[in-house]
């Protein structure tokens, strides 16, 4: 058996090593169009900033090592000029030799990866993208040579803000440029905007709702006339699957842009497979492709294919897209849906909001995490989730993506066993509060409210009661709300009778309390989701993306 792989990295690499372990005897060859077939692309934006310093940290395998263990023909500097599936062959230029030859294959695996997404701006030819050691080497040795002391980058996806950190770490005055409303727009506008406080609050300057006009010498100039200093310009403008071998031997592309493959990874050539940031994956939860751009999942696919080609029965599991980004010390994750997304497909779905904290909060060092999750009103199945912290965040979405893999319900986070002790989590475990915020919805004992309705309710006669204390009240209070601690709200049922009713606390936790009280003297109250901390932080997102 030969077996030809097309691109190394994450998914190719897995694919080669794990074939070799179940087929000592097949001749596998790889081909890499750059020097390096086997580094840490994640790891990019931290060599910039010197916190991984050196290049040779990033490189994970050699050719060398690469044949050495496993007995792999690796050739870099490569590059596959054409498939030929009729004839099962593919044609190579050797970058470093400037000649071509013919291989032929009994399988081919396609892991092309993706590229970065480029679109028509005037002078966008002067920006650097960061796809390969290559790249970010040439970007550190700028910033080593102090050639630069203003930087701007186009796109505020994950490499975009890991990035902006990095260069502000490095002294460079950083701004991030992005067309959409919020940064990282993959997340809801209220969970992400702490994230965009804490660059602000570092120094990073963030252009929301903004279009970049032209690209000049040393500044970048935004179509509401506004110009930015830029000594340095990235396109981070986010990525499409690198697919055109693919699409030039005819092998079909599917509704979301990338390869189409089956459950197997294999594409509409029984003999090509794909893998990797290149193909397309099916969603768990809308049962749709989409392309998901995570090296947990190319390395998961290059051992499934290997699997297959050595005649194993094995397919792949739709995908939920569970991901993570940190900067300054503070953690996003996502996994599964969002509220956005949801709406977008017309999915039904019921949302909750909550704050609690890391540990225990009389043990020292507990730190607040927000979390909203989405679940099906009429399966009762976990939709998706985010959470956004400084402590705590990452076990927490792992413990909910496993949920949602395993199609558990709601409810059923209140009944997870999980390790507690002071330091590391609490007898009542964010996770478990989230089951038992989920069950007081799901059952209807407290009917919710969400931060982006609050507004057209009040102007709807609705009256607003803040149950907070006096204190937290003039720290900040909504506009138009009544202040009524949930302590006297009692002695004030009189002035609440006959009204519609609102309640909001602090994160939600005394709401429902008042919502309870309320329901229990026969005034019909709502209690605002996540309460005042949710409608803060969407409030602030919103102004800040207004902000010019």
């Amino acid at each position: 058996m030969k077996v030809l792989i097309i691109g190394g990295v994450a998914g190719g690499m897995s694919a080669a090593t794990r074939l070799r372990r179940l087929k000592e005897d097949a001749e596998i060859i790889v081909f890499e169009q750059g020097p390096n077939v086997s580094y840490a692309n994640c790891g990019l934006p931290y060599h910039i900033g010197e916190v991984i310093q050196e290049e040779q940290d990033l490189l994970l395998q050699t050719p060398e090592s690469l044949n050495a263990r496993f007995n792999l023909d690796v050739r870099v500097n490569s590059r596959v000029l054409s498939i030929d599936p009729s004839a099962k062959t593919i044609n190579v230029g050797d970058l470093q030799g400037g000649t071509e030859y013919e291989e032929s294959y009994d399988q081919l695996v396609l892991s092309t990866g993706a590229k970065p997404r480029m679109v028509p701006i005037p002078g966008l030819e002067r920006a650097h993208v960061l796809k390969d050691v290559g790249d970010a080497v040439a970007i550190k040795k700028l910033v080593d040579e102090k050639k630069i002391k203003s930087a701007a980058i186009i796109g505020a996806g994950f490499i975009g803000v890991e990035l902006a950190e990095n260069l502000q770490h490095r002294g460079i005055e950083t701004t991030i440029v992005e067309f959409r409303d919020t940064i990282l727009p993959q997340f809801d506008p209220e969970v992400i905007e702490p994230m965009q406080k804490v660059l602000v609050d570092h120094g990073i300057k963030l252009a929301l709702s903004a279009e970049t006009s032209e690209v000049l010498p040393d500044t970048l100039v935004l179509k509401d006339g506004r110009v930015i200093p830029a000594d340095l310009v990235v396109a981070a403008i986010g990525v499409v699957a690198d697919h055109k071998l693919a699409v030039d031997a005819g092998l079909e592309i599917g509704s979301a842009g990338g390869i189409k493959v089956d459950d197997q990874m294999r594409t509409s050539d029984p003999n090509i497979y794909a893998v990797g940031d290149a193909a397309e994956k099916t969603s768990a939860l809308t049962g749709e492709p989409q392309m998901i751009w995570l090296a947990n999942l190319a390395n998961r696919h290059g051992r499934l294919v290997a699997d297959v080609i050595a005649g194993e029965k094995v397919s792949a599991r739709p995908s939920i897209g569970t991901g993570i980004i940190g900067a300054y010390g503070l953690a996003a994750s996502l996994t599964g849906l969002t509220e956005g997304l949801a709406i977008r497909m017309g999915i039904a779905h019921s949302i909750i909001h909550l704050h609690p904290s890391s540990h225990a909060g009389y043990y020292p060092g507990a730190h607040p995490i927000s979390i909203k999750v989405l679940f099906s009103p009429e399966t009762k199945k976990i939709l998706g989730a985010q959470a956004i912290g400084f402590d705590g965040v990452d076990k927490r979405i792992d413990v909910i993506a496993t949920a949602i893999y395993a199609g558990l319900e709601i409810q059923d986070l209140m009944n997870l066993e999980l390790a507690y002790a002071p330091a590391f989590g609490s007898a009542k475990d964010a996770i478990n509060q989230t089951g038992y915020v989920g069950d007081n919805v799901l059952s209807g004992k407290t009917e919710t409210v969400q931060w982006h309705e609050l507004e057209a309710l009040q102007a709807d006669s609705h009256v607003l009661v803040d149950v907070r204390s006096a204190s937290e009240n003039e720290t900040g209070a909504i506009p138009g709300s009544v202040l009524i601690p949930v302590d006297s709200l009692r002695q004030h049922l009189a002035q609440l009778e006959g009204r519609n009713v609102i309640v909001h606390c602090a994160v939600g936790q005394r709401g429902h309390t008042a919502v309870q009280l309320l329901k229990g003297h026969g005034i019909s109250a709502k209690n605002l989701d996540g309460g005042y901390t949710t409608w803060s932080q969407g409030t602030l997102a919103r102004k800040r993306a207004a902000q010019k």
